[in-house]
């Protein structure tokens, strides 16, 4: 009886971390701007540019690189990721915003330089956009020819987004971003002033440029991604809260020393399942390195940790399909493994 309340609590308390820290300043905005996304871009560009008959180089660089400027953990941007595919852009492209934003963004990399060095911020650009861009490719080939609900397009020259519209998902994108950017320590609630600043600006401009009908449409898309994605973030956090409690810490002190294949596994599967917001991974490899842990495996797990986790795998087999997550997580996983031994065995 003990030993259930002990992961009950440890569930709880997950969950109370999650919504108390989360909900306003990260799923909020993410959720808006996936609607605005879906609503406001135009389907034709993004297909032209981004969709499946796109080069495959240009639209994966585009996607990797925009992606560093995205500030989100692994939950934040599922919203946005899936956003970006149901407006029409290809499998991969979407997968690949899904994996580099929170495992190499410019803010999780400006923090790790400033604990771990550069050499372990510039192994995790190379690693992170060399996952990507394999990411992408595998995605492509189990998915790229799926049958999907987008218009067919030809080489269009129309708009890829009205100016006003372009404006407001800025201004939610701000609201995304800025509490992470400004406010890197401290008192949350700062965070929460920077993100009701914004989002009220947002939703003031919203109402002086949008009609009713396109409110509407806005709105709904947001609400489908809501009740798709949020029930299942929670249970994932709490689910990660019980297995914190079972995972002895001294077990993974023991097993991740050195830079072998079992230690980079364990790393990499540690960080596949547990949540990491984004930037509280660096102080906590920093810690474990400290006790011993390898380059190798510290590398694994400054990837997999913002990049994947249990609500995640949750979350994208609810949006994107069972089949898909199935093909994605393990595919990190592997590739986890085998950048931590590399890096750790000839970079490190």
């Amino acid at each position: 009886m003990e030993l259930v309340k002990n992961l009950l609590s440890g569930g709880l308390l997950a969950l109370k971390d999650y919504i108390a820290t989360h909900i306003l300043t990260c799923l909020v905005p993410a959720f808006l701007l996936a609607g605005g996304m879906v609503t406001f871009i135009n389907r034709v560009a993004i297909i032209n540019h981004l969709g499946e008959r796109a080069s495959k180089t240009s639209s994966f660089s585009l996607a990797g690189i925009l992606s560093f400027f995205l500030a989100a953990c692994s939950c934040t941007v599922i919203p946005v990721a899936s956003g970006l595919y149901y407006s029409g852009a290809g499998v991969g492209v979407a997968f690949i915003v899904l994996w580099v934003a929170p495992a190499s963004n410019i803010l999780a990399l400006t923090y790790t330089g400033s604990i771990l060095g550069s050499k372990m911020v510039l192994s995790r650009i190379i690693s992170a956009l060399l996952m990507a861009f394999v990411v992408g490719w595998v995605m492509t080939l189990f998915f790229g020819k799926e049958r999907r609900d987008v218009v067919e397009a030809e080489a269009s020259k129309e708009k890829f987004i009205e100016i006003p519209h372009l404006v407001l998902l800025i201004l939610i994108l701000l609201s995304l971003l800025l509490p992470n950017y400004l406010v890197r320590t401290g008192v949350y609630i700062y965070k929460v002033l920077i993100w009701a600043g914004f989002t009220f600006l947002a939703m003031i401009y919203a109402l002086m440029t949008l009609d009713k009908d396109m409110m509407k449409n806005w709105l709904r898309e947001t609400w489908w991604f809501v009740k798709t994605i949020f029930p299942l973030l929670l249970l994932g956090v709490f689910l990660v809260g019980i297995i914190g409690r079972i995972l002895p810490e001294q077990w993974i002190r023991n097993w991740l020393g050195g830079n072998g294949l079992l230690a980079s596994f364990l790393a990499t599967m540690i960080g596949a399942i547990s949540y990491f917001a984004t930037m509280t991974e660096a102080p906590f490899v920093d810690t474990l390195m400290k006790l011993g842990m390898g380059k190798g495996p510290a590398l694994a797990l400054l990837l997999t940790g913002p990049g994947l986790s249990l609500p995640n795998w949750l979350a994208i087999a609810r949006v994107f399909g069972i089949k898909k997550a199935l093909v994605y997580v393990p595919t990190i996983i592997l590739l986890g493994t085998l950048v931590g031994v590399f890096f750790g065995k000839i970079v490190f």
